[in-house]
């Protein structure tokens, strides 16, 4: 039996409290009843979502699926060669293109001196080639002292003194483009010692009788 006259256990009281607003204002609702953002949250934009347009997604089934972007073009050189310009020259041309660049050669490895080409040159640019044929020789020239020096340190470790005298420079591949009748145009790759390249480009013009050379760059 229970005995009422005894109270039994206390208990604390149950106290209701309003929950926390979870969802957004209304429209006609102050702003005082939704939290500011702080420091630590983020600023969310619940009514802007809805005034946004919708993105739309780009229409991929109307383009076919093995179709690839474009690549863009790349720029192409301006310069461009005469309509009557033989990209394989006629070997006459190559012949004489031949010609002036072997006595180039010379030149360039001692065996003869620049100025035993002004003839092949035109007079009214001598003055400019000259200088440029002193400049190819004057690296030739340091080109076949440093050969020399391997040679001779070689030939000091065989015991033989045998001088050689082979060209430092070879011809290893010329282009030729006859623009047109009276112009050629050519480009040379030699090699030197050591595995050493140059680059040599001649522009020959056919002038009172014969062909003068009008340009010349080594490089």
């Amino acid at each position: 039996m229970i005995d009422r006259r005894r109270p039994g256990p206390s208990r604390p009281p149950v106290r209701l409290r309003p929950a926390p607003a979870f969802d957004p204002p209304c429209v006609d609702e102050g702003d005082g009843a939704w939290p500011r953002p702080s420091d630590d949250q983020l600023t969310l934009d619940f009514f802007g979502a809805q005034q946004r347009p919708a993105r739309r997604e780009p229409d991929r089934a109307s383009a076919p699926r093995g179709a690839s972007r474009p690549a863009p073009a790349r720029p192409r050189p301006s310069r461009q060669l005469p309509p009557g310009a033989l990209a394989t020259a006629t070997p006459v041309a190559t012949q004489v293109a031949h010609r002036f660049v072997a006595n180039c050669l010379e030149v360039f490895n001692g065996f003869r001196a620049p100025v035993q080409l002004r003839h092949q040159l035109d007079p009214a640019r001598a003055a400019l080639l000259l200088p440029e044929l002193a400049r190819a020789t004057a690296r030739g020239g340091a080109a076949r002292a440093t050969a020399r020096g391997t040679a001779a340190r070689a030939a000091a470790r065989g015991g033989s003194r045998h001088r050689s005298a082979h060209p430092t420079l070879r011809l290893r591949r010329l282009r030729v483009c006859e623009l047109h009748s009276t112009a050629i145009e050519a480009a040379a790759v030699l090699t030197g010692a050591a595995g050493t390249s140059w680059a040599m480009a001649v522009r020959l013009d056919h002038r009172r009788g014969s062909w003068l050379c009008t340009d010349l760059r080594v490089l």
